[in-house]
């Protein structure tokens, strides 16, 4: 019935983008799905962020179910190979192009940061340090 393999990674274009995932003409001529958690390794609030109509990508084939439904996972083909670019020819995506360490460093100084604020504004709502109108003068 189908010549698709569980597990194999192939070439597909998108032909339909939905709110829930995407849909890929795959070379045998059949339809498959990537749910919108198959698109990238971080969270996707918005498919069209990472994909378009026609353009051309890899997918790991994930599930063939009787009734002809295929699961496709993009993040899954592109796990294993480095991370150039999921499209030919993309517009390349900032967090897929940065290394481990460049993540790393990013969310140190992001962390630093937040904590900074944090402590600015706790201090200010208990008036900056100590209060000095509870003390009685003692003669």
């Amino acid at each position: 019935m189908s010549s698709l393999q569980v597990g194999s990674i192939v070439e597909g274009v998108v032909t339909g983008i939905t709110n829930f995932g995407a849909f890929v003409l795959l070379p045998n001529g059949e339809t498959g799905l990537v749910h919108i958690s198959e698109v990238a390794d971080s969270y996707v609030k918005d498919i069209n962020e990472h994909l378009q109509k026609k353009d051309k990508i890899k997918v790991k084939i994930l599930s063939v179910n009787g009734d002809g439904k295929v699961g496709l996972s993009i993040r899954q083909a592109v796990s294993g190979e480095k991370r150039e670019s999921v499209r030919k020819g993309s517009r390349a995506s900032g967090p897929m192009e940065m290394s481990f360490e460049d993540k790393i460093s990013k969310f140190m100084k992001e962390s630093d940061e937040k904590q900074q604020d944090l402590r600015k504004n706790t201090d200010s709502k208990r008036g900056g340090g100590r209060s000095y109108r509870h003390r009685q003068l003692i003669i």
